[in-house]
């Protein structure tokens, strides 16, 4: 199986999708009463904070990216022969 890059904003949003749907299994079940409305702030809060984990992800990477890698200077002069 092929390697992925770890999404966080994706967990973060599947995870927020994941209480709305246990609310309204519990209310399903009959242990507890969820009134129609009480999903919406769920879902949106768990969108936003998955945008704003995206967003840092991507900060994150990006200046990872641009930071300069240690190595060889080119005063060190060429790699000795093999």
């Amino acid at each position: 199986m092929l390697r992925h890059e770890f999404q966080p904003g994706k967990l973060v949003a599947g995870a927020f999708l994941l209480a709305a749907g246990v609310a309204y299994l519990g209310d399903a079940r009959g242990a507890w009463e969820t009134p129609w409305y009480a999903i919406i702030p769920i879902v949106v809060v768990g969108l936003f904070l998955a945008a704003v984990t995206t967003g840092m992800t991507y900060a994150v990477r990006r200046s990872r990216r641009k930071a300069p890698r240690p190595g060889p200077s080119p005063a060190d002069g060429p790699p000795p022969p093999t």
